[in-house]
């Protein structure tokens, strides 16, 4: 096995390494999720903690970790008599992407559970975990549904498998760890929610900070065992402090001053429900005991709602999780209890809130009018005219839902219907690899005919392989949702283009709510722009549009086929996911030889594909030319005006967005 990094090496990250010390000290505080840019130790960290922690005593061939001392009832390696058992170090379990939830829960035999009433489990990786770590990397790109089992499991401390009503329980308490970069998409609230802690981390901009991390990792690298030889004094030391704050959490008391300011705090930042409370409780006791104390002091507070209170305050998808400390110091001073004073200022209250310090760094590994464009005065204007300044989104809204037509086969998401392994049974098939999902009736049905033949002489089935039967069951998929945002003169009044951009805003939220990838393109002057390429962070799409200028002439076929490529581009990435084209624009056309004709025969290229689109039409005023239903015809798609594609209009409801075929095609 490698030598894991240090942790007392890591350079700086003093929140994140408090973090994950204070889950150390009191696993009940739920865990840590950690938020920021790659490169700056995420995972180093969380991987160098499991060789602190104290080893675990378990039951001697037990595959789920029982403590000897208490051995879990429902076993299913059990019943466990009490007595000695054998030690080692705590585990730290990863658990991949792209795991299955067998993969995950474990696997039940379900042949033989019907044929020979066994019930045959295969543990998963809460299993493995279970009195250890479970570390998820870009927890952020889990599959929802695995990321509601890893929770559920979180909270209740058991993992329960259920098929076909044979159930397999066992203990699952583990320390739950995940790191995800916000830029490729954010997990839903309510699983933010769930994690008890969550840190934010940066890459440090001092030059020496930065470069005691290049000669660390470099250390490291040329010489693991050596280097980890010279930090064994420190790793051993902050070990030895886990255990004395384990050993003291119990007497830690938690006064009523300190209660009110956490109540106060968590009404104070709205945030729903009393997990927050409870959390910032656990963490507070678990500051004091790190740092040697019985008592809570305010310190210990502030410090808690600093970790467990960012991802839980009411805000918007695309708002950064954050806490206004002012606000934040106001309310711990007016709800300040007699019992908050360190009686010792200089004593072991000092430092509670600071990890093990090591030097260095934070990481170890007014506007203008628009002008207006050729063709719409009579007068020309150079592809290259002045840029007119961004203006700000109008407020978005509710839109109608827009989806892809047929049934795909892409990841689980809430927009259009597709196959999934999650949602309503639709029919049957022979399993392909592994039996996921038995459809009982359509087993039985297949077994019927044969049990003469197989000798059947009792009450029970005589089944085979050939028997069983795959459930196919019905959900929702995500799609990719690609944007093509006219930027260009004739869009370029404020208030219209305003109204533009509180539109795709609008989209964009309900795109983060269907859980689907994003991509924008914009084209204005002589070309087009991948503003974003498809991507899961709906907000970094939202702050490319904030930013978004216009000025210039349309060239409208431009955008049309660079949106193609993108297109081309992401089915070889991700050829089950389906996309819905968005496009952005008046309809106007302008610039170079036939720039009519030239967008007509890009659109064409979509419809030929059947590749499901909708024209939003942005134009405006009482003489409309119609161009935008013109382009929608020509991309075999739906034109939308931007006051139909409110949710509460009384325009005609835009449900599916229509292809060039009765059925769409998956992207391939």
């Amino acid at each position: 096995m490698s030598t894991p990094f240090p942790f007392t090496a890591v350079v700086g990250q003093d929140d994140l390494r408090l973090a994950l010390l204070l889950n150390a000290v009191s696993p009940a505080v739920g865990g840590v999720l950690v938020r920021g840019e790659k490169g700056t130790a995420k995972s180093t960290a969380v991987r160098a903690l499991s060789a602190l922690l104290p080893e675990v005593s378990v039951v001697a061939g037990c595959r789920f970790s029982c403590d000897p001392a208490a051995p879990d009832p429902s076993c299913p390696d059990g019943p466990h008599e009490a007595g000695a058992g054998a030690a080692r170090p705590a585990r730290m379990v990863e658990l991949p992407v792209g795991a299955s939830e067998d993969r995950l829960v474990g696997a039940l035999d379900i042949e033989r559970a019907l044929a020979e009433g066994v019930k045959a489990f295969e543990p998963g990786l809460l299993a493995d975990a279970h009195r250890g770590i479970l570390y998820v990397d870009e927890v952020n790109l889990l599959h929802d549904h695995l990321v509601d089992l890893l929770l559920d499991a979180a909270a209740m401390g058991a993992s329960y498998v259920e098929r076909e009503g044979v159930s397999v329980r066992h203990a699952a308490r583990f320390l739950l760890v995940g790191t995800m970069n916000p830029e490729e998409g954010e997990l839903r609230p309510q699983l933010l929610d769930r994690f008890g802690l969550t840190v934010e981390v940066a890459a440090s901009r001092e030059p020496d900070q930065r470069v005691e991390v290049v000669r660390r990792r470099l250390a490291y690298d040329d010489d693991p065992a050596g280097f980890a030889a010279r930090w064994a004094d420190e790793e051993a030391a902050v070990r030895a402090r886990i255990v004395a704050a384990r050993e003291l959490l119990p007497q830690v008391r938690l006064g009523d001053g300190a209660l009110r300011q956490i109540a106060a705090t968590c009404a104070a930042f709205e945030v729903d429900g009393m997990r927050a409370d409870i959390v910032m409780a656990r963490t507070a006791t678990a500051l004091a005991a790190w740092a040697g104390r019985t008592d809570v002091l305010a310190e210990d507070v502030r410090q808690a709602a600093l970790l467990a209170l960012p991802h839980r305050r009411r805000r918007n998808p695309f708002d950064a999780p954050g806490l206004d400390e002012d606000k934040l110091d106001e309310t711990l001073e007016e709800f300040g209890g007699p019992d908050d004073e360190d009686p010792d200022p200089d004593g072991p209250g000092g430092g509670g809130g600071q990890p093990p310090q090591s030097d260095g760094g934070p990481q170890g590994g007014g506007d203008t009018a628009a002008r207006p464009e050729a063709g719409e005065s009579g007068q020309s204007q150079a592809s290259g005219a002045q840029e007119q300044q961004a203006v700000r989104a109008a407020e978005p809204f509710r839109t109608k839902a827009l989806s892809v037509p047929g049934i795909g086969e892409g990841a689980a998401g809430r927009r259009s219907r597709a196959r999934t392994e999650h949602g309503r049974t639709t029919g049957a098939r022979r399993p392909r690899g592994t039996l996921t999902k038995l459809h009982l009736a359509a087993t039985v049905l297949a077994a019927a005919p044969h049990q003469r033949v197989r000798g059947r002489s009792g009450p029970g089935l005589v089944l085979r392989r050939d028997d069983l039967r795959q459930a196919t069951r019905e959900g929702r998929e995500g799609n990719l949702v690609l944007f093509v945002v006219d930027a260009s003169g004739s869009m370029a009044a404020r208030q219209r283009m305003s109204a533009v951009k509180g539109a795709v805003l609008s989209l964009l939220l309900d795109a983060y709510q269907r859980r689907d990838k994003v991509g924008l393109v914009t084209f204005r002057g002589s070309a087009a722009d991948v503003a974003l390429p498809p991507t899961s962070s709906v907000d970094a799409a939202a702050a490319r549009l904030e930013s978004l200028p216009t000025g210039g002439r349309t060239p409208l076929a431009a955008g049309l086929l660079k949106a193609h490529e993108v297109l081309r581009v992401e089915r070889l990435r991700d050829p089950a996911r389906r996309a819905l084209v968005v496009v952005v624009t008046d309809g106007r056309a302008t610039g170079g030889p036939e720039p009519v004709a030239l967008a007509a025969r890009a659109a064409r290229l979509f419809a030929a594909e059947g590749v499901a689109s909708v024209v939003v039409d942005c134009e405006s005023g009482p003489v409309r030319l119609g161009l935008a239903g013109q382009l929608a015809g020509e991309l075999g798609g739906t034109a939308v005006t931007l006051d139909e594609l409110r949710a509460d209009s009384i325009a005609g409801l835009v449900r599916d967005v229509q292809g060039t075929h009765g059925t769409s095609r998956r992207a391939a």
